[in-house]
């Protein structure tokens, strides 16, 4: 059974820095994309970014390139999102899902984890 579970959500100031992690287990990580995604009140859930787990290749939405970086540690099976220069309306649940494909639409993924809240204040 596929598990992920995040940590690093909380409360910054805008312009602040958070760093998300997803531990992933019960998957083969080494052929798997790994999406980061928000999801605000009353919005649809939508991308942030995405990794390939085979190579590390990342791609990401448009309104988060510069500030936001995903990596990973094969070795504990943990992927991150590194975000910088924080703005308010990047409040929002923030997703991590597994899948089979190199896509930022929330459909193209399988299984997802509990979610961690971001909020970032003016």
């Amino acid at each position: 059974q596929v598990q992920l579970v995040e940590s690093g959500g909380g409360s910054v100031q805008a312009g602040g820095s958070l760093r998300l992690s997803c531990a992933a287990s019960g998957y083969t990580y080494s052929s798997d994309y790994m999406g980061w995604f928000r999801q605000a009140p009353g919005m649809e859930r939508e991308g942030v970014g995405v990794i390939y787990r085979g190579g590390g290749n990342t791609f990401y939405a448009d309104y988060v390139k510069g500030r936001c970086t995903i990596s990973q540690d094969n070795a504990k099976n943990t992927v991150y999102l590194q975000m910088n220069s924080l703005k308010p309306e990047d409040t929002a649940m923030y997703y991590c899902a597994v899948g089979d494909r190199y896509s930022l639409l929330p459909k193209r993924y399988n299984y997802w984890g509990q979610g961690t809240q971001v909020t970032v204040s003016s």
